[in-house]
C-alpha cells in the first residue's frame, strides 16, 4: 500500500469523526429539554430546602437564635446562621437528582444507546453534569431569594457574591461528578436516590445548623473535620461578613479532592459497563 493509502487508511472519515465540544452541548440540551419537559423533579429538590428553612427559622429559630446571641438573639439572627447551610443543603439535594437520572438512563438502557452511535463518549456524562450544574445554580438562586423575602441580609459586596458563587460552582461541581458515579453504581433508580442521602446529612453534623462547639466531643471532632463545615463556613464567612480563616483553602482543596474522585470512579464505570 502506498504513503497515501496508509494515511486514507488511518484517517477517520468525517461523517463518524468525534466532536466532544459539540457533541457535549447536544447532551447538555437534551438534560436541559428533559429538565423543562418534567419540571416536577426540580420542583421537589428544590422545595425541600426552602420548607426546610421555614421550618427551622419559623419554628426553631427563637430558641436556637437565642442560643446564638447569648439570649439576646433571635429568629433573625438564625436566619443568617443557617441560610448558608440551606443553600448547601439545595445543592445536594438537587444532586441527587444527577443519581436518579443517571440511573434511569441505564434502566431504561438509553446511556448503552448512545454508545452504539458515533458521538464522544465523554459527551454522555458530560451532558448530566453540565445540565445539573445549570439546575443547581438555578435552584441556589431561588432559594437565596426566598431567604432574603423572609429577612436575610447579606453584608457581602460585589467581590464576596462573587467569590461565594465560586464556591458554590466548585462545590456543585464535585458532587455532581460524585453523585453521576452513585448513579451508575445503582442496580435501580430507588437506590440511586437513596445513595446520595449521606451528603444531605452532612450538612447536619457540621456547622450548618448548630455551633460544633455546642455538640458533644466525638460527635464536634467529626462536625469540625467532615468537608461540608469548611464550606458552610467559607459561605457564612463570605456572606455575612463573618471570620473564614484557614476554611477557604479546605474547602477548595475538599473541592478538589471531591471532583477527581468522582471524576475517576464514573469514568471507571462507564468504561466498564462499554466493555461488558
Amino acid at each position: 500500500m502506498s504513503d497515501s493509502g496508509h494515511a486514507l487508511a488511518g484517517r477517520a472519515p468525517a461523517s463518524i469523526r468525534f466532536h466532544p465540544l459539540r457533541d457535549s452541548a447536544t447532551m447538555l440540551r437534551r438534560n436541559l429539554k428533559h429538565m423543562l419537559r418534567y419540571p416536577s423533579m426540580t420542583v421537589m429538590l428544590v422545595g425541600m430546602p426552602i420548607v426546610m428553612l421555614l421550618l427551622f427559622v419559623s419554628v426553631f429559630g427563637g430558641t436556637l437564635g437565642a442560643g446564638l446571641g447569648g439570649g439576646s438573639g433571635g429568629r433573625a439572627e438564625y436566619l443568617d446562621y443557617v441560610t448558608p447551610a440551606i443553600i448547601l443543603l439545595t445543592i445536594t439535594t438537587t444532586v441527587q437528582g444527577t443519581a436518579i437520572s443517571i440511573a434511569m438512563d441505564m434502566a431504561e438502557g438509553i446511556i448503552t444507546r448512545f454508545r452504539t452511535m458515533h458521538i464522544a463518549r465523554v459527551s454522555v456524562l458530560t451532558g448530566h453534569v453540565l445540565g445539573s450544574v445549570i439546575q443547581a445554580m438555578l435552584s441556589v438562586a431561588v432559594v437565596i431569594g426566598v431567604a432574603m423575602l423572609i429577612g436575610f441580609r447579606s453584608t457581602a459586596g460585589l467581590v464576596e457574591w462573587l467569590a461565594a458563587a465560586g464556591l458554590l460552582l466548585a462545590t456543585t461541581f464535585a458532587l455532581v461528578w460524585l453523585c453521576v458515579a452513585l448513579g451508575q453504581v445503582s442496580k435501580s433508580v430507588e437506590t440511586a436516590s437513596n445513595l446520595p442521602m449521606p451528603l444531605m446529612l452532612l450538612t447536619f453534623f457540621g456547622s450548618g445548623f448548630v455551633p460544633t462547639d455546642s455538640m458533644p466531643g466525638g460527635l464536634r471532632w467529626f462536625a469540625e473535620y467532615q468537608p461540608f463545615t469548611s464550606m458552610i463556613e467559607t459561605l457564612r464567612g463570605l456572606l455575612t461578613g463573618g471570620p473564614i480563616g484557614d476554611n477557604a483553602w479546605i474547602a477548595l482543596t475538599w473541592c478538589a479532592v471531591i471532583a477527581l474522585g468522582g471524576y475517576l470512579w464514573s469514568k471507571r464505570l462507564f468504561d466498564r459497563e462499554d466493555s461488558r
